[in-house]
């Protein structure tokens, strides 16, 4: 998408190019010259683009304040007492006003092809509502532009979450209907499949906030929502799980190419160093001093299935398992998302063993799934230039697995089409891939609380935290699911360290990280890291679970959940301007 971050060079090229003699040119400021001219509708088009995830921002930080990642700090989010009606923020309308006034005057237009544009711009309006629902609940729907003399209209009270929702599926509907691109060869515009797409997301996001909160006594209207996600998903048409060279690549090679792979590949952001338009995916992942520093859990780590389908956690000696041991024979996914076995990165052209690296890890789980290969410049600078996947199809196999599931549909062959899909394409063999499990996996019960005992849902939850993880929906799955008491997993844990010393994290027979306590030993091993980890109640310590030995622990400060906080707090400055929004409940 990398002409939506140089619209202003797109505008100044069109004008100086040649029109026919019939044609408004497309520079002028008129609306004829906008809304009845074919270059002037896309090009007003192009500004929505804006809406959709900010490359450097990247959804591949949003998970960074999820149950499952260890990162330095603690986010506003979660802190205690830090989120506040004061320092709230997201009640922002600009985007709408923009939207709305492209609807209005694309209806007045003459234009033969007037309707896909304007079901572009409810596609967009959909998201942007979608995005505030899923942020402050009730919010006001505005479908018009409106003057700032409408004193009625500007203190308005809002508008229930549901009936906004309704209308965002009636936008989303419009939209496949009237898209004209059905697929789009750069997997950067957006296209029939596109719509359909985020529709199986976002009607998936309602109907299980209607079943699991149960607080506004909607569960009843859930199944429709869920069967709106079967159905469009049903739709979608062209595209397949990504074949790699080998299997142990296929997934990884999604998030490590400046060009999308078409074939899984629904919607993404394309970035170009020409344009210098880049993300910082690499420093934000390996860097010890910028960003989050994600890290992945142990907790986390242990749902990974071994290669022949049975839970890891099945072995009675996976507790004491140490890492070099832990990530063998383990499904596929794992060695393309996590440093581990062979993995190894090139530097000036020169593949070097890269194992965990504790300089940069707080567990020892360190993530690679968007990062390249190379070291320079990648690393040191924020000059990443990977495509960024915002929909694949992974994800729509996933929204239909559990949609089914929750309407009581699933069937082997939905399963096999589905959940064992993604299982295939990770190595995994047996049973798993074509049946259904008729007993829950306990330690799936355990991991989320006792609140889902159905087989068949905490495999699907299972499947899609481990295929979907640093894509930026594990948040919204724990509010949706409603188990926010997810956030404040105290249990930051990492790989288990028998004894503080040294240790091969790798197999490759050289020393990777040094665990001590006390004054720092030496090393015989250049490069080494060491690890201090002596007992201390301080945040962005890591320590060893019984003192001496155990997990690593990282304790990156006090992390609070309240279900206040399944919504966030209408800003004050807003709220002073109209108390007729009232405030959200708890705030």
């Amino acid at each position: 998408m990398k002409i939506f971050y140089s619209i202003l060079a797109v505008v100044m090229m069109m004008s100086l190019s040649s029109c026919e003699l019939n044609e408004v040119p497309v520079d002028t400021a008129t609306n004829e010259a906008i809304f009845d001219s074919e270059g002037g509708m896309e090009l007003y088009s192009n500004s929505f683009y804006d809406i959709l995830p900010n490359p450097d921002v990247g959804v591949f930080q949003i998970d960074d304040v999820s149950d499952v990642v260890a990162r330095n700090g603690v986010d506003n989010f979660l802190a205690v007492n830090a989120l506040s009606p004061i320092t709230s923020s997201g009640w922002s309308w600009s985007d709408l006003r923009n939207i709305n006034y492209f609807i209005e005057n694309a209806e007045k237009s003459s234009l033969a092809t007037k309707n896909n544009y304007i079901g572009l711009a409810r596609f967009f309006r959909a998201l942007f509502y979608f995005e505030k629902v899923k942020r402050f609940g009730d919010v006001p729907w505005i479908d018009r532009t409106i003057d700032e003399k409408d004193t009625t209209s500007l203190k308005a009270p809002r508008t229930s979450r549901f009936e906004v929702m309704d209308k965002v599926l009636a936008d989303l509907n419009y939209a496949i209907e009237n898209i004209a691109l059905a697929k789009d060869p750069t997997c950067t515009r957006i296209t029939k499949n596109v719509a359909r797409a985020y529709k199986t997301r976002i009607c998936l996001y309602e109907a299980s906030f209607r079943r699991y909160h149960t607080v506004y006594n909607q569960q009843a209207t859930a199944n429709q929502w869920y069967s709106e996600v079967v159905s469009e998903a049903n739709k979608i048409t062209g595209y397949s799980l990504h074949q790699g060279q080998s299997s142990d690549r296929s997934y990884r090679e999604l998030f490590i190419t400046k060009t999308p792979y078409v074939d899984e590949t629904i919607l993404a952001v394309v970035l170009d160093a020409s344009l210098q338009v880049f993300s910082s995916a690499n420093r934000r992942f390996i860097s010890p001093t910028y960003g989050n520093r994600p890290s992945l859990t142990r907790r986390f780590i242990n749902t990974y299935l071994k290669l022949d389908g049975t839970p890891f956690t099945a072995d009675p000696a996976y507790s004491t398992t140490q890492f070099v041991d832990e990530v063998k024979d383990r499904d596929l996914r794992l060695k393309q998302t996590i440093r581990s076995g062979d993995y190894k990165r090139t530097e000036n052209g020169v593949p070097v063993v890269a194992p965990p690296n504790f300089n940069q890890t707080f567990t020892g789980y360190q993530p690679i799934k968007w990062s390249y290969d190379e070291r320079f410049p990648y690393d040191d600078e924020s000059r990443n230039d990977n495509a960024h996947i915002i929909m694949r199809w992974g994800e729509v196999l996933l929204n239909k697995a559990e949609a089914l599931t929750e309407l009581g549909q699933m069937t082997d062959l939905d399963w096999a089409a589905t959940i064992g899909a993604l299982r295939r394409r990770a190595g995994i063999t047996g049973i798993t891939l074509t049946t259904m499990p008729t007993a829950a996996d306990p330690y799936l019960v355990n991991f989320y609380k006792g609140k889902f005992t159905n087989p068949v849902l905490l495999e699907v939850m299972r499947e899609r935290a481990v295929e979907l993880i640093f894509e930026g929906l594990r948040p919204d799955d724990l509010k949706r699911w409603h188990i926010g008491e997810l956030f404040e997993e105290a249990i930051m844990n990492g790989i288990y360290v028998p004894a503080l010393g040294e240790y091969d994290l790798n197999g490759d027979g050289i020393k990777d990280v040094y665990f001590y306590q006390g004054s720092k030993p030496t090393s015989t091993t250049s490069g080494i890291a060491f690890v201090d980890v002596s007992t201390s109640s301080a945040a962005g310590r890591i320590q060893l679970s019984n003192g001496t030995s155990g997990e690593v622990i990282f304790n990156p400060g006090v992390r609070e959940w309240e279900d206040k906080k399944y919504l966030y707090p209408i800003p004050q400055t807003d709220y002073n301007m109209n108390p007729a929004l009232g405030q959200n409940p708890g705030w």
